[in-house]
């Protein structure tokens, strides 16, 4: 049984249910990815603050950083004294994919 609208519904909601179903995406994925829709409908943007919620909404649940990281030691994991490495090696707890050598001072990527 597929999901079907409900007259109370936003707009975005329909728009995700729609798509969601062009797509060929299962009932459950559709669901589920409706209530988050509809979340974001109900915190009432405007057409200035959207842009700024999905900006920041994708980069968290990409597990990635809204400001440049720091070389604050409560951001780096001393992988070499978690005895993970045999040579030292920090790595950021706020984008994994960032690595130190010297705790945080600089580092790299991993993509």
């Amino acid at each position: 049984m597929s999901p079907s609208p409900r007259s109370s519904e936003s707009n975005l909601v329909a728009h995700a249910r729609r798509e969601l179903r062009i797509l060929g995406e299962d009932p459950d994925t559709i669901r589920g990815l409706c209530k988050v829709v509809q979340a974001f409908a109900n915190m009432g943007h405007s057409g200035g603050s959207a842009p700024h919620a999905i900006a920041y909404l994708e980069r968290l649940l990409r597990f990635q950083p809204l400001t440049d990281l720091t070389d604050d030691p409560a951001e780096w994991i001393d992988r070499y004294a978690e005895g993970m490495t045999s040579t030292p090696l920090w790595q950021s707890n706020r984008n994994s994919e960032a690595f130190s050598t010297d705790g945080g001072k600089t580092y790299y990527l991993l993509s």
